[in-house]
């Protein structure tokens, strides 16, 4: 029996995810991708407001604050992006300083943590999930840097990774869609948008019963159909620039290619012409004067003088 399509997380997300009554479901996927309980407080807005016009927009498609204290922001990407590292980290600094105030001390830093759901591929790497935190190794003791107990009190962590911006990267289209742990099964339905009955992670039940499509209202349904048209149109969009682009490039350095080697050609026809006319010339004016020498002189003498072989000498006479 095929399993029943249900909304995709995104779009959850942004329309049902951001209810309370709801929060158990993205307490649940970030429970089992943390490896910890999760449990959400608020539902923080998302754009970030630019100080000037010369600033960048922060949007992120999801943004938490749970019991801890901490942020955790969520972004579903799927169009490609080369630069998304660079992206992640701006968006991360970005909450940090927005959630501290100009009179708070850098201890109040708060924790973000932020985690990317992508459907393209992202650097070079073969697994599926992947967990970026930040440590000072030692370069002599090759030892970790460790939190002092005044600094843990202080912070209230107890390893130095725990006070900096931790991220996570899903690279789903990377998931062999076979479900080995709880935190599979939320990979699966991230990837297929369908949970199988014996699922049984954190949250999953619910989604599964929250987030069918069919239970949608019919003018949402079909805004959500709309929207899957859309993403599937921008995917093309994107792929068929991306070959388009590659056709120009290929053309591009055919033509770049021509011109050089014509240029090149020209320039190795022009000197080796000079080259050429030059030794025919100095050849030219060798032979007239053996020829005005062959009276007077030997064969073997005036070829020693000119540069010229007997036998062009003899042909003279």
């Amino acid at each position: 029996m095929a399993q029943r399509r249900l909304i995709s997380f995104d779009w959850a997300m942004k329309k049902l995810l951001r209810s309370k009554a709801n929060f158990e479901i993205l307490e649940g996927f970030l429970s089992e991708l943390l490896k910890e309980g999760i449990h959400i407080l608020e539902i923080l807005e998302s754009e970030s407001n630019k100080i000037d016009r010369c600033d960048k927009f922060n949007r992120v498609d999801l943004k938490v604050k749970n019991d801890a204290g901490e942020i955790i922001i969520i972004e579903v990407q799927y169009e490609r992006e080369f630069d998304y590292l660079q992206r992640i980290l701006y968006g991360t600094s970005k909450v940090i300083t927005e959630h501290l105030h100009e009179s708070d001390p850098y201890a109040q830093i708060v924790k973000v943590i932020s985690v990317n759901i992508l459907y393209f591929d992202l650097g070079q790497g073969d697994d599926y999930i992947y967990h970026g935190t930040t440590n000072f190794k030692g370069l002599h003791q090759h030892d970790q840097l460790q939190l002092s107990d005044e600094q843990q009190h202080l912070y209230k962590q107890q390893t130095v990774h725990q006070i900096f911006p931790e991220y996570y990267l899903i690279k789903v289209n990377n998931f062999n869609d076979i479900a080995k742990n709880s935190l599979d099964q939320w990979i699966y339905f991230l990837k297929n948008e369908e949970i199988k009955a014996e699922f049984n992670a954190q949250g999953i039940t619910k989604a599964k019963r929250e987030l069918d499509i069919l239970k949608l209202p019919d003018l949402e349904r079909a805004a959500y159909e709309r929207y899957q048209d859309d993403l599937h149109y921008q995917a093309s969009m994107v792929e068929s620039s991306y070959t388009i682009g590659e056709i120009k490039g290929e053309m591009k350095g055919v033509k770049k290619g021509l011109e050089q080697g014509l240029e090149q050609g020209l320039k190795q026809g022009l000197e080796q012409g000079l080259e050429q006319g030059l030794e025919q010339g100095e050849k030219q004016k060798a032979l007239e004067i053996a020829e005005k020498l062959i009276d007077i002189l030997d064969v073997q003498t005036i070829a020693d003088k000119t540069g010229l072989s007997c036998a062009e000498i003899s042909a003279l006479k």
